[in-house]
């Protein structure tokens, strides 16, 4: 494991981190903000959208303040693996940048696009050698990772306090983003368990924050209103108007969500 950038950021520091994966099988790197003060702190992951790297919320969303404020840790990991070495493809929606949180079992994708192991086990192990409280942890993510977001807190209720989402994609079962993504890394395989209003149909019992912008062009493919008729009494659901589906949207409403799951992680 390497440490590739350190910055002092909010009284914390703002860490970028590289490691051998072997779920992914190539270098993987994530970023890791540690608030001010000795640890160990609660956890608040970010899951990142289409085209993004570690990078693009850890720089854009404007997070860390809030974190700060709150004690609270923020991991920002990567969207797929990367490398020459790595399948990809010409569009943006597949390939690299475009892992959609699932373990692929088509080629050529099966060799290294295993994005759900990696998030949900081989990540938070290599997070075990820093002053965190995995004890207490939340989750949250923008549209792929927004889906990313809700899939992995429903199947794992019990890890994590919270969740929330901007702009996420809620029923990829239903609409032509999702479908196409999981034909490719799934084939003809069951995929309810990647599909968050499945997911919610069957009373997933967390705190639920969703933030969707209105002037968003991806409305119909986003389904949101599918995942509003199933989420039950715990979620809080929230039409932003004039808001569309970029990083200015995200750090608008970034800090109701960090103390939204403050809340949570505090309780």
């Amino acid at each position: 494991m390497k440490v590739l950038a350190e910055n002092k950021a909010f009284g914390g520091r703002q860490l970028v981190v590289s490691h051998p994966s072997a779920a992914c099988d190539c270098e993987m790197t994530f970023g890791l903000y540690l608030p001010p003060g000795e640890g160990p702190f609660p956890v608040l992951w970010y899951l990142s959208g289409l085209t993004c790297t570690h990078e693009n919320a850890m720089v854009k969303a404007g997070a860390q303040a809030w974190a700060a404020r709150e004690g609270i840790a923020l991991v920002f990991p990567d969207t797929s693996p990367r490398g020459p070495g790595v399948a990809d493809d010409a569009a943006y929606d597949l390939g690299q940048g475009a892992g959609f949180y699932v373990d692929a079992t088509q080629a050529p994708w099966a060799a290294q696009f295993q994005m759900w192991t990696y998030v949900t086990a081989e990540l938070p192990a290599v997070l075990a050698d820093f002053p965190l409280d995995l004890t207490r942890q939340a989750i949250t993510g923008h549209s792929m990772g927004g889906h990313g977001a809700l899939t992995i807190a429903a199947t794992f209720p019990d890890r994590f306090r919270s969740v929330s989402a901007f702009a996420p994609i809620c029923n990829p079962t239903g609409s032509d983003w999702g479908r196409k993504q999981f034909a490719a890394y799934l084939g003809t395989e069951d995929v309810s368990a990647h599909d968050a209003s499945l997911l919610w149909a069957k009373g997933v019992d967390l705190p639920l924050l969703v933030d969707q912008g209105q002037a968003d062009k991806f409305l119909d493919l986003l389904k949101t209103e599918t995942l509003e008729a199933v989420a039950g009494p715990r979620a809080t659901i929230r039409r932003q108007e004039g808001y569309d589906h970029s990083y200015f949207f995200v750090s608008t409403f970034i800090e109701d969500h960090v103390v939204f799951h403050a809340r949570a992680l505090k309780a």
